[in-house]
């Protein structure tokens, strides 16, 4: 009887769903594909996936973390919100097995996803930016870049390859406004223009020459030499851009360079070189780090079935069972130590070792050339950044189709940013 009642009871019993709150791109869809291996593994474990554009995914994970409104279970988070939302007690520490292998994280995603040496989210993919461009124009035009160029010489690479007429436009950059979207762009150009957000005593420096330099050659390249409505593009926009052969030179993430050597999708696949990051004064904070990472709310109902699913996806199997179906040029990069070990992967990314260069020399303890009171590269690890970051990604992006200057939209910049310092107490 007793055991009739042990068969009843696991015939009846629901399985538990997490709810997974993530971001439309390639390696999150391809992840989904996937869910089903999880879930036969876990048979207990329902998973159930909301898909949304980059800037609605933070909205709707901010709120729901703040308010404690349980909707979600995992969140796809990134090095940003993590150290914050963890020191604030709003994150479940992760606690993977020992088959993790939690030492084969690369360096700077561990630490920017932990605090006092606890992991609050890990890493799904990480990234640092870097070049792209065609090799194939660059030669047309008689043009060699360096490994690590000026934006001078990318400006003139840009000149020279522009050609609207036959649907190439010489450089594609992010212009939708968001503080992960243009403004993770315009301030590593701020940086290596030897700007910085906030000097030591938390006045913004919005109006610095570096910033007006920085932004006017931004928005200069666009306007001559980006395509039309590059104001509303994000990463996704660009990408299909790039992909069907009309951007010359793209400056974004390296887990870009995946998609765009991928022949099943890019058209211009085996003609596209990378190169680091571009740099003007200084080298520092010239490239961004950034990892797409999944972690648990404070809030969830299902901890133990969000740990077991975040530790199977940002595992080193799940690289291997996307290897497995998809090929090794499309595994999620910039997590693992072992990746870049192996040869199968080298063999197959071309980008392997500019990629890892880039997220390798990212530092942001030491990310202005001026002192600052903040730590990150293109994103202060400040919990007022959210607010500052979008209103000014607003007046830039309003600057770069045209309906303000750039001396305009930098001033107005300057009082959203004081406003919030000062409501926030900074100062008075």
């Amino acid at each position: 009887m007793a055991t009739g009642l042990l068969v009843l009871m696991a015939l009846t019993t629901k399985a538990s769903e997490i709810v997974v709150a993530t971001v439309n791109n390639g390696h999150m869809i391809e992840m989904q594909k996937h869910t089903g291996v999880f879930e036969a593994a876990n048979p207990d474990i329902k998973v159930k996936f909301v898909t949304l554009e980059e800037n609605i995914l933070r909205q709707r994970v901010t709120t729901d973390i703040a308010t404690k409104g349980g909707q979600f279970d995992v969140m796809t988070i990134g090095l940003y919100e993590t150290p914050i939302w963890g020191k604030r007690g709003w994150l479940e520490e992760l606690k993977p097995g020992p088959g993790y292998d939690i030492d084969d994280l690369l360096p700077a995603m561990r630490s920017g996803l932990s605090l006092d040496g606890k992991l609050y989210s890990a890493p799904f993919y990480g990234e640092s930016s870097m070049l792209m461009y065609r090799k194939d124009l660059a030669d047309k035009a008689g043009v060699q870049l360096p490994d690590r160029p000026t934006w001078d010489e990318v400006k003139n690479l840009a000149a020279k390859i522009h050609d609207p007429k036959n649907g190439v436009y010489g450089i594609c950059l992010r212009g939708k406004p968001g503080w992960g979207d243009n403004m993770a762009l315009i301030t590593t150009m701020a940086n290596t223009f030897g700007g910085q957000w906030f000097d030591m005593k938390w006045k913004p420096q919005l109006e610095s020459k570096p910033w007006k330099d920085a932004v006017g050659l931004y928005v200069n390249l666009l306007q001559n030499y980006g395509p039309p409505g590059s104001a509303s593009n994000s990463f996704n926009e660009i990408l299909a851009l790039f992909n069907e052969g009309k951007c010359g030179i793209w400056v974004d993430a390296t887990i870009a360079a995946s998609f765009i050597s991928e022949p099943k999708q890019s058209k211009v696949a085996g003609k596209v070189a990378f190169a680091q990051a571009p740099t003007q004064v200084t080298p520092k904070g010239a490239n961004w780090l950034w990892a797409w990472s999944l972690g648990i709310p404070a809030g969830s109902k299902n901890v133990d079935a969000a740990q077991r699913f975040i530790a199977w996806a940002t595992s080193r199997e799940y690289i291997n069972l996307v290897a497995k179906s998809s090929g090794w040029g499309s595994v999620p990069t910039g997590t693992r130590k072992s990746t870049y070990l192996n040869p199968d992967f080298l063999k197959a990314a071309s980008f392997a070792s500019a990629e890892k260069t880039a997220i390798d020399s990212t530092n942001p303890y030491d990310s202005t050339l001026p002192k600052s009171p903040y730590t990150g590269i293109q994103t202060p690890a400040i919990a007022e950044f959210q607010v500052i970051g979008i209103g000014v990604g607003q007046q830039l992006s309003a600057a770069l189709a045209g309906k303000q200057s750039v001396d305009a939209a930098l001033k107005a910049s300057q009082q959203i940013t004081d406003r919030e310092m000062r409501k926030a107490g900074y100062y008075k």
